[in-house]
């Protein structure tokens, strides 16, 4: 299976996401009702954010002047920050500059059939392909609260997608941004990535590679680079996150607080919109429609345009012993990774359950994790601990 790596929108949202689905087989669902062991392990240390970036970076014996200077760029492993209170994202002001982020590749992570090794009886029969749509432009009057997310690798630059999420201790000033564990941190196999920033509503005009070499900054990043200055994902990613999901991937979701490169309103503010995280796992049979939002960046997609895939949800079962998926028939491929899952709610609007985590090699399908009681403490914390920063 692979990763894939996401992103959302608003206003055009509640309306799509009525649209009639395939058929999928019903089944219920096993919802994640414990916390997860990362979110518990966070409330015991308090995992502080650090108010003096260069003291954070000292402490683990990084000089801040070098790391903007491309010390950053250093993976050795023995170095590389691993523990959920270790984060560190300094900002290096016009690192992200519009060439750079059409460079930056997808992390997608392939999984074969084969490497599926959960109870078969709780997995539905697998969807049929559905093909990802085009969104409208321009994608902030239609999918706002989707964009792109950003990151340095071992390998290189790459792209998820992510989704800007009420916080409720700041109503209207939410600075929260929902992705995929694997688009912040490496799994059992590494540590947290670099220079993580968040792009709301990339290439907002939809435009071709060609079209991009003259365009304006402002066409490109429309609302500006959001940098991460607090990350948060699963004790499950960490410990058990592999490059094909692993154990990990029924815990692949993260959320960021960002801060403006440029710039002081909340991240909310700027853009208009934000949606609700819904953490009431809803059974996947009870679910007419479920939407996935991203940029999927391998072929024969380019990341630089929004797409969108609607199907009735299935369950998938990757491992024994934890909490089936989502799973939705769709084209969508890596780079789409991160990008939320909507529902229409009960207040008719649009919420968020999950996030787009593996797919098969043939990206026939798309799976993502269930948020349950684990996902809603560590994103209660961030909430509550960082969100007014």
């Amino acid at each position: 299976m692979r990763s894939i790596r996401p992103l959302l929108a608003s206003t055009g949202l509640a309306a799509a996401l009525a649209l009639t689905a395939t058929a999928c087989g019903p089944g219920d669902d096993n919802a994640d009702s414990k916390p997860s062991a990362s979110s518990t392990a966070q409330g015991k240390d308090g995992q502080a954010l650090p108010d003096d970036v260069a003291g954070a970076l000292k402490k683990h014996g990084v000089d801040l002047d070098k790391w903007k200077s491309g010390d950053w760029k250093n993976w050795d492993k023995s170095k590389w920050l691993r523990e959920a209170k270790d984060f560190v994202n300094p900002v290096i002001a016009g690192l992200w500059k519009p060439e750079r982020m059409k460079s930056a590749k997808d992390p997608q992570k392939t999984m074969a059939a084969g490497d599926v090794n959960g109870d078969p009886g709780i997995s539905d029969p697998e969807p049929r392909p559905v093909q990802a749509k085009a969104e409208s432009v321009p994608y902030h009057n239609y999918a706002a609260p989707v964009g792109k997310v950003f990151f340095d690798s071992p390998k290189g630059s790459m792209v998820c997608s992510g989704t800007v999420v009420k916080d409720p201790a700041h109503p209207g000033k939410s600075n929260l941004v929902w992705t995929a564990g694997h688009c912040v941190h490496a799994g059992a196999g590494g540590g947290w990535y670099r220079n993580i920033a968040f792009v709301p509503a990339y290439n907002d005009k939809g435009k071709s590679a060609a079209q991009l070499q003259n365009a304006q900054p402002q066409e490109v990043a429309p609302y500006g680079a959001y940098w991460a200055d607090w990350a948060s994902t699963s004790g499950e990613w960490i410990s058990g996150g592999g490059p094909t999901g692993g154990t990990g991937a029924p815990y692949d979701y993260a959320v960021l607080h960002v801060k403006p490169e440029n710039g002081g309103k909340s991240l909310e503010e700027t853009v208009g919109n934000a949606l609700t995280v819904n953490f009431s796992t809803p059974a996947a049979h009870s679910v007419s429609a479920m939407g996935a939002w991203g940029y999927p960046a391998a072929p024969p997609y380019d990341g630089l345009k929004m797409f969108k895939c609607v199907d009735r949800p299935g369950r998938l079962s990757v491992s024994p012993g934890t909490p089936a998926m989502y799973r939705i028939g769709c084209t969508m491929t890596g780079g789409s990774s991160g990008g939320g899952w909507f529902i229409t709610g009960t207040s008719g609007k649009a919420e968020l359950v999950s996030n787009t985590s593996i797919g098969p090699v043939t990206s026939g399908w798309l799976a993502g994790p269930q948020l349950g009681a684990g996902a809603q403490q560590i994103f209660t914390q961030m909430s509550q601990k960082y969100g007014g920063r």
